[in-house]
């Protein structure tokens, strides 16, 4: 543990330091509450020891300087001169305990278990609350149609993993969605989920995109520049719209999963990575090698596990689940009540063809939620849910 001494008489701060460091302990001092403040805005502790009685500032300010700024130490007030009255004054102003002088030895190491104990479950809390708040930024697959179903079964069996995971469908179905859950509920889950639209990348600086490159590599490489895979390193690397990319991307990309390693572009050296690739692609892999667009022995490395996600128009019986959560998730968004639609607008959307998928019934929900009554009538969607509505 690391602990903080402020106390303004020397003999009480060595004696004291004497006896956390024979404990195992890392200890710092500080002669006065002003330096005191200052070394624990510099610095982390899970203890601070603070005596009340100090010239200039004493430690009842000190207190509730280090309360304010939010500092986490468990702090233990100190003092030759207490009462219940200072005792109480100090607990309510946000200190862990409160010891008299003479300090008592296994009161002092007791007081440090129970703040240490006390320290541990404040940073965890802290832990799951990050990790709750990252999940809850995620959106939900929603869906209860067998093929939604068996895909969240595939995810909590595979997620754990480190299988590399093919995922198809047609655009806007929410294959980025899938690769997002299998790293949450991996355990690469607190290192880095990178994502590359191959599609969107011109195929001359796919190479420097993925594998980076060094500086003078080319006329525009002012500088040296790290790839997604190694920004990916010990995390996860979504190659989207995998189909798109070059025979000589798809080469090096072979060379990577193969032997885990790369090279920059205008480099020699070999960089180790350590990446989960995850792909996708809304094309027919197997009829784009035929056509001699796409490696094979890629496809094989690439296709450990293969999860399709289906169209809208194959799981229609999803879509009033699926216009309620965005209704409520867009409503949020906006700070707006949540709104109604009936169950005949609900049908009425269930009768188009839905070629943008999941993207454009959203789409939609939003339209209706602008342009719509309360609540929101079939007569609303037969009116909006096109977007060359008149």
């Amino acid at each position: 543990m690391k602990i903080l001494i402020i106390d303004d008489e020397k003999s009480i701060r060595l004696a004291l330091k004497d006896i956390l460091e024979d404990e195992g302990h890392q200890v710092f001092v500080a002669e006065d509450g002003k330096k005191g403040i200052e070394i624990s805005f510099a610095d982390s502790f899970d203890v601070i020891f603070c005596d009340i009685k100090m010239p200039g500032i004493d430690g009842i300010e000190v207190l509730e300087k280090l309360i304010e700024e939010g500092v986490d130490s468990s702090i233990v007030m100190i003092s030759g001169h207490g009462d219940i009255e200072t005792a109480v004054e100090c607990l309510k102003k946000g200190a862990y305990d409160f010891i008299q002088k003479p300090l008592d030895l296994n009161r002092i190491l007791i007081t440090v278990k129970n703040a240490n104990e006390k320290s541990s479950l404040v940073k965890e809390t802290k832990t799951l609350k990050k990790k709750i708040a990252k999940v809850s930024k995620i959106q939900e697959i929603v869906g209860e149609t067998p093929a939604i179903l068996q895909i969240k079964q595939m995810i909590e069996r595979v997620a754990p993993t480190d299988a590399r995971v093919l995922v198809t469908g047609e655009n806007g179905t929410g294959k980025e969605l899938v690769a997002r859950w299998l790293h949450e509920k991996s355990e690469r889950v607190s290192m880095p989920f990178i994502e590359v639209n191959c599609a969107a990348i011109p195929s001359e600086l796919i190479e420097s995109e993925l594998f980076g490159h060094e500086k003078g590599a080319f006329t525009s490489a002012i500088k040296q520049h790290k790839g997604k895979f190694e920004q990916a390193d010990g995390g996860t690397l979504f190659l989207d719209e995998v189909g798109d990319m070059s025979l000589s991307a798809q080469a090096k990309v072979l060379r990577v999963l193969q032997e885990n390693k790369l090279t920059r572009v205008g480099s020699d050296k070999d960089i180790n990575v350590n990446v989960r690739v995850i792909a996708a692609t809304n094309k027919n892999i197997p009829k784009e090698i035929e056509l001699g667009n796409f490696r094979e022995d890629l496809y094989h490395r690439l296709s450990v596990i293969v999860i399709r996600v289906p169209s809208l128009s194959e799981r229609k019986e999803d879509i009033p689940l699926l216009v309620e959560y965005f209704i409520t998730q867009i409503c949020a968004e906006n700070g707006q009540p949540n709104r109604k639609i009936n169950r005949d607008a609900l049908e009425e959307l269930k009768k188009h063809s839905w070629t943008g998928n999941i993207r454009e019934l959203r789409n939609v929900v939003e339209r209706l939620l602008i342009l719509g009554g309360t609540p929101i009538t079939k007569a609303d969607v037969v009116a909006y849910a096109s977007p060359m509505f008149k």
